[in-house]
């Protein structure tokens, strides 16, 4: 259990190295989450420590002589087992992930599941709670099933949502699209999508459409080509690190005499609630 939940939280190590010069490292989902850093590397790492403290715990006569020996390749196995579920977790939402670093910069993401998803905290809890009363596993082994089946269900419902702009009115080809699932309605999708500099939010609901966009707005320019900001996007290290984690950066300009504040975004967190959080502003001369 202990290899498990320490594996399982094992990638999220990267919060602690955003000082470090080193880009795949320091980028929050990157390096660590990735195929290589945290699913091949990071677990024989974590087996090594608690294997290592298992010896120095049995030469201090801390472990009962009885006891099972602690067998390597097993708890190799259990830290991989771990590990690898948190990237694939963190695949399910629009936050994404850089599978590849630090080969490639590319971030991947299936929509699956909001970023916190009651329904999934519902059926492990449920699962844990009939293991436990009935001292047996089958209600946890139904519930982790029933899990994959609505992450599932919920990635196809995903892939519809982002054909439906195609197919349908208002017919665009965005070149980056993302379908959020609502935290309770999980069928209906919040909907960003950038297509020719602009960026669309809608809505997407199955129940109503399996092939059109509920309601969408106005395009709304992302201002990421306009020459003021272009300059900002490389006037400091914050507002450098920001636009490589943001995958659909849009720009605010604010003009007061010669003074210009340019205000960087990402359109997935764009709501009152998020966007305070994921903002960098850079103040420059203009005249």
């Amino acid at each position: 259990m202990a290899a498990c939940v320490l594996a399982a939280n094992l990638p999220d190590i990267d919060v602690f190295f955003g000082w470090v010069p080193w880009a795949p490292l320091a980028m929050h989902r990157g390096f660590t989450h990735g195929l290589v850093g945290g699913v091949l590397l990071l677990p024989p790492f974590l087996a090594l420590l608690l294997w290592l403290l298992d010896r120095w715990q049995r030469a201090r006569g801390k472990i009962a002589k009885d006891a099972l020996p602690m067998r390597f390749g097993w708890l190799l196995a259990l830290c991989w087992l771990g590990a690898i579920s948190h990237p694939l977790l963190d695949l399910q939402n629009v936050y994404a992930v850089q599978l590849l670093s630090p080969a490639s910069e590319r971030w991947f993401h299936s929509d699956g599941l909001f970023i916190v998803s009651p329904w999934v905290l519902v059926f492990l809890g449920i699962g844990i709670w009939r293991s436990r009363k009935r001292s047996a596993g089958r209600p946890a082994i139904l519930a982790l099933a029933a899990t994959v089946l609505f992450v599932l269900a919920n990635v196809a419902i995903s892939a519809l949502a982002w054909r439906a702009p195609l197919l349908e009115v208002p017919h665009v080809q965005p070149d980056r699209i993302f379908a959020s699932p609502e935290p309770f309605a999980f069928w209906r999708r919040d909907m960003v999508w950038r297509a020719d500099g602009a960026i669309t939010q809608g809505s997407f609901d199955p129940l109503v459409s399996m092939t059109r966009v509920s309601e969408y707005g106005e395009p709304v320019a992302d201002n990421m080509n306009v020459p003021v900001v272009r300059r900002a996007a490389i006037a400091t290290p914050e507002v450098r690190d920001f636009l490589a984690w943001s995958q659909m950066p849009m720009a605010s300009i604010a003009r007061k005499g010669c003074a210009v504040t340019v205000i960087f975004g990402d359109a997935r967190f764009s709501t009152p609630v998020t966007a305070g959080g994921f903002q960098e502003s850079v103040r420059l001369q203009d005249c």
